[in-house]
């Protein structure tokens, strides 16, 4: 009897402080000019300019059907190249894809949307593969690219964005984490020069901290997506800079650890110790699997801020790799659990999730039936309740 009262009054509290659900998701759409190439074609922005004007590219409409099929009220997209101009390329995206009907599909529209500049392609003077030549992009660029914002991010969001309180982390440099991997030679002499090593940024495309307003409430979108952890040589530098990325979020969350970040205006530290919080992004490292230092995953999955169980999972995943004890909650064509939605244990609780990858016998398989289709990638979406009095909600059910 004691037991089903606890259960009604706990049941009672959580839903008198309860507040606006919201789904947020991540999806590598895989939307840079390199992957729209034709013969003869050189790699740059405007291809995908002009794709995005046309609202007729079979694949990208494919991405924008799982977007409306799932509707996030909040969505990160990954390798969405940044075009510059008025921020034509998400305008574009939204107008001509997102909210255009087909299959029968609900349109979708995004009031609110954060782009900005990135450190993939945006050359540097020095030979950072130390292959004997200073290109200034792809390998020797501050993040690998063929041009300035290859490879770019982008949020969009149904919900009011604070512009004024977005920080940005592009240009914070890896030297001044405390405790960073340098990478270093065989020898133990460090990889990059002394000039390189003092200007190289942690992100190798940026790091955002974008509070997006629900109702009232503020939910800080932490958005990045961490350089493939391969691609170098022994000394490992895109393994230990994808690690010291991944990093860069665990410190942030912590008061204990951010005192040394400083954003793009200077501004220095992290979250207070009460904020809602969810990390999105492909991290391009898993815990279990793949060739990241997964140390660095792992750290961020267990820290006690973050809600990291249950893993989004899906039945197509599941049956893409079936004697894989992971596969269920594989996020990418070429198997591994690459993208996360994170949130905190503070003021949000997990209602559902799950990754969008249909089964072979689904009817929207061919949305995802190979690289062509949309994406190697799959969205991740996380479904939340906004708990409007988190505290008095924990001291309820701790007893």
């Amino acid at each position: 009897m004691l037991k089903f009262i606890a259960v009604l009054v706990v049941t009672f509290y959580s839903q008198m402080y309860s507040g606006q659900e919201l789904v947020v998701a991540t999806f590598n759409v895989s939307m840079e000019s390199g992957n729209y190439l034709e013969e003869g074609q050189q790699v740059d922005a405007e291809i995908l300019r002009r794709l995005l004007s046309s609202g007729e590219n079979k694949q990208i409409r494919n991405i924008a059907e799982i977007i409306k099929k799932t509707r996030p009220d909040v969505l990160l997209l990954n390798e969405f190249d940044y075009i510059a101009d008025t921020h034509s390329g998400v305008i574009a995206f939204i107008k001509n894809y997102l909210m255009r009907p087909q299959n029968g599909n609900e349109t979708i529209d995004y009031p609110w949307f954060y782009v900005g500049t990135v450190n993939t392609g945006l050359p540097s003077p020095w030979d950072l593969n130390r292959d004997g030549r200073s290109t200034g992009t792809e390998d020797d660029a501050w993040g690998f690219g063929k041009y300035p914002g290859h490879y770019g991010m982008a949020v969009l969001s149904r919900y009011p964005i604070d512009t004024e309180a977005v920080r940005s982390f592009q240009h914070f440099k890896w030297k001044d984490m405390p405790g960073s991997l340098q990478p270093v030679n065989a020898d133990g002499t460090p990889w990059f020069s002394i000039e390189a090593w003092e200007q190289m940024p942690l992100s190798s495309k940026s790091h955002w901290d974008i509070p997006v307003l629900v109702d009232g409430e503020t939910v800080h979108i932490l958005a990045s997506h961490p350089t493939p952890p391969v691609f170098d040589g022994p000394e490992d530098r895109n393994g230990r800079r994808n690690h010291d990325e991944i990093r860069f979020w665990k410190d942030y969350i912590d008061p204990a650890d951010s005192g040394y970040i400083y954003d793009d205006d200077g501004d220095s530290g992290g979250l207070a110790e009460r904020e809602r919080f969810i990390i999105v992004g492909d991290l391009n490292a898993s815990a279990d699997e793949g060739d990241a230092l997964n140390q660095g995953i792992a750290s961020l999955l267990a820290d006690s801020r973050i809600q990291s169980e249950p893993a989004p999972q899906s039945e197509g995943g599941a049956a893409h790799s079936r004697s894989n004890a992971w596969a269920a909650t594989h996020t990418a064509l070429w198997r591994m659990r690459a993208d996360y939605v994170l949130p905190s244990r503070y003021g949000l609780e997990i209602l559902g999730n799950g990754v969008f990858w249909p089964s072979e016998d689904h009817q929207d398989y061919f949305l995802v039936a190979n690289r062509n289709s949309s994406s190697d990638h799959r969205l991740v979406w996380v479904r939340l309740r906004i708990n409007t009095k988190p505290d008095n909600r924990q001291l309820i059910q701790d007893p």
